[in-house]
């Protein structure tokens, strides 16, 4: 028995190419994934991209080239079939999950093929550009539900060091996402203009003010504890052979994984905290292209669910409301 294909990472990679190799079972490059991974990689795609298009094709390849298919003749009606697979598979995908890689197959196969599978022709320059309608999964609604601030105020006070505080900050105060934390630069920070510049998805940058509380904490952890250090980037490790370079994606999720247990605040993820942050400017008024900015979303109906009221939120209003209408006493019958 051959073993399954594998998705594998490869550092010396030329640039313009793919860092993320598909090989199949005998340890051969897939090369009609790869080529497509590396048409993504001279768009200029993140490695993170990169590595969810690369895994998003593993699962497609364990599937049907080793079926022994040709690409080609791959149709819409053998996706029916490509699904039923995923949702019979453990652990089972998420709607989201088994959209993304439909889209992602259907892009696969305009790139080589140079039409849609509907049948509609395509130019090899358009194949990314088309998104024909297709199969696909009823998605559960997006619900954002923030941190409460009792959650808030005993996960903020688990933290000891200056370098934790900041991260919590930055993301509670200015609504970061972890890997913009991460690719934060000292470059990027002009402290005496309380501001900074962030490099959000799809390397769009964006300047942001500095709020007095992620300004105080930035200072206390680049005075008093930043070690001494070449790395061009803010966070870096603490203690341990890997002192003064830049935190990894690893030793982030670790950091939060070890405080959850802590507190028992199992919802306290890093993403959460940018809910809660969105979450509280919808609540204190900020206009939704101002909130839209700030979170570095590029459609404003990704900004909308933060509009979404909590059961808590609406009865609070309510109860304002009727605090503030003139209603004549009700008085008990005799």
């Amino acid at each position: 028995m051959t073993d399954p294909a594998r998705l594998v990472f490869d550092p010396k990679v030329s640039s313009g190419y793919s860092p993320y190799r598909v090989l199949d079972g005998k340890g051969l490059a897939v090369v009609t994934v790869n080529e497509f991974l590396d048409a993504q990689a001279l768009r200029n795609l993140s490695p993170r991209s990169l590595r969810t298009y690369g895994f998003d094709l593993l699962n497609f390849v364990r599937w049907w080239f080793e079926q022994d298919k040709p690409l080609d003749s791959l149709t819409e009606s053998a996706l029916v079939e490509y699904v039923r697979y995923q949702l019979n598979a453990q652990p089972k995908p998420t709607a989201k999950t088994v959209n993304h890689r439909l889209t992602v197959v259907r892009c696969l196969y305009r790139f080589h093929v140079g039409r849609d599978l509907t049948g509609s022709l395509v130019s090899r320059k358009r194949w990314r550009q088309s998104s024909p309608a297709g199969l696909k999964l009823k998605e559960p609604r997006r619900v954002m539900i923030p941190l409460s601030p009792d959650e808030v105020l005993n996960f903020w006070q688990s933290f000891r060091s200056y370098r934790d505080i900041c991260i919590v900050a930055l993301m509670l105060a200015n609504g970061l996402r972890s890997r913009e934390i991460l690719a934060l630069r000292c470059a990027d920070l002009v402290l005496a203009q309380a501001r900074m510049c962030v490099s959000g998805k799809g390397n769009k940058e964006r300047i942001m003010p500095l709020s007095e509380d992620s300004l105080l904490a930035i200072h206390r952890y680049l005075d008093l504890e930043r070690p001494k250090t070449d790395s061009p980037y803010v966070f870096v490790s603490l203690k341990g052979r890997q002192r003064g370079q830049a935190m990894t994606p690893a030793g982030f999720r670790s950091l939060f994984r070890h405080h959850r247990k802590q507190t028992g605040i199992s919802r306290a993820n890093p993403h959460r905290f940018r809910h809660t942050f969105g979450a509280d400017m919808v609540r204190a008024g900020v206009a939704l292209p101002a909130l839209m900015h700030l979170m570095g979303h590029a459609s404003i109906q990704t900004t909308l669910l933060y509009t979404e009221l909590s059961r808590e939120d609406v009865w609070e209003q309510y109860r304002s409301a009727m605090e503030k209408l003139r209603r004549p006493a009700v008085t008990q019958k005799s």
